[in-house]
């Protein structure tokens, strides 16, 4: 049977709520145009236990212009940041390769139509598409006529903004997720918004919603699995003392090691309904209090508070729970003291 639930694969891997949540770390550019830190960042997520990392594919004369902009967190222009951290279509390959020969799930996020060829030219099973280019519908549009999945960031769009992308993506007929983001670096705890995600996932309930997080720590991601977060996604490094704009925001190995064993543990805690388990009636049996002479009655006596009272274990007949409903009845035998009332003992 079909799940009810939005879901879809990405290189056999099923993603959606029905599923351990798909951590993502994200590489990015905290490379800085070097291989062997990039190697070294593979090697230590698949040691982390993490099933995907995720770059980004930037070829710059097809992204954008010559400029002198400089991000909020970085202090030099954008342009030659990229110009400097932009990898080319072999070093992609062979970190897909290596990425790959650890069996985890290799992701880049285009910034171009020439980046998302070359992406759909590298057979990714998926895009990854960053807030930035939520409202490039364009791009959106170029992007999901490839035919694969789509991982959209929602940051810095509001829900008609988002709307609009949707659009796309449903017409093109691919399979989608929704990441709600803060795109603010670092992303104070007061300003990550989970009730967003949970407003993405009322308005476009085909899609399988997660949380792309730029906060100081991995708290917000695992808040956001109990609330429905199917994807995970935080920056990632090997050495916070390596340099880059990304790095403050970034987790170490141990920290990403912690969201994945998190992210399942509360995964697997969260739904249910508020029932008594089978498996709890070993504890019941001790656990629970049953109702139990303070002295000697004898037969037609009157069973009133001076003597009976309730005592553990919850292995009689009469329970705490029932204590007031005996109150005041007649024992139609002598009950020793210590012994457990019957409902054969009461007139």
């Amino acid at each position: 049977m079909a799940s009810p639930y939005p879901e879809f694969m990405i290189n056999g891997r099923s993603v959606g709520s029905e599923h351990p949540p798909f951590v993502i770390a994200e590489i990015g550019i905290n490379h800085e145009g070097d291989e062997t830190k990039a190697l070294r960042m593979i090697d230590d997520a698949a040691a982390a236990g993490c099933e995907c990392v995720k770059f980004q594919t930037h070829v710059v004369e097809d992204e954008m212009i010559e400029n002198d902009v400089v991000p909020g967190n970085a202090d030099e222009p954008i342009y030659a940041m990229m110009q400097r951290c932009a990898l080319d279509a072999e070093t992609e390959a062979r970190l897909k390769m290596h990425t790959e020969s650890k069996g985890m799930i290799f992701l880049s996020t285009p910034f171009s139509r020439a980046a998302a060829r070359r992406l759909h030219d590298l057979d990714v099973p998926a895009f990854k598409i960053g807030s930035g280019e939520c409202n490039n519908y364009p791009l959106i549009e170029f992007i999901c006529s490839l035919g694969k999945p789509v991982i959209l960031s929602t940051g810095m769009n509001d829900l008609n903004m988002v709307r609009k992308s949707v659009d796309l993506i449903r017409a093109a007929g691919v399979p989608f997720a929704l990441l709600h983001c803060t795109s603010v670096y670092p992303t104070p705890y007061e300003q990550v918004r989970l009730g967003a995600m949970t407003e993405l996932a009322g308005e476009f309930p085909d899609a399988v919603i997660g949380l792309s997080d730029h906060s100081l720590s991995i708290h917000p991601c695992l808040g956001a699995v109990a609330l429905g977060a199917s994807i995970l996604e935080r920056h990632f490094t090997s050495d916070k003392t390596w340099p880059g704009p990304d790095i403050e925001v970034s987790m170490d190995p141990a920290e990403l090691r912690e969201m994945v064993v998190g992210s399942r543990a509360i995964h697997a805690a969260r739904g249910g309904n508020k029932r008594i388990l089978d498996e709890e009636m070993p504890t019941i049996r001790f656990a629970y209090a049953s109702v139990v002479a303070l002295e000697a009655i004898g037969s037609g006596d009157e069973l009133t508070q001076d003597n009976i009272w309730v005592k553990r274990p919850g292995t009689g007949e009469i329970l705490a729970k029932n204590y007031n409903e005996i109150l005041g009845r007649r024992a139609v035998r002598p009950i020793d003291k210590d012994a457990q009332i019957q409902w054969s003992d009461l007139a």
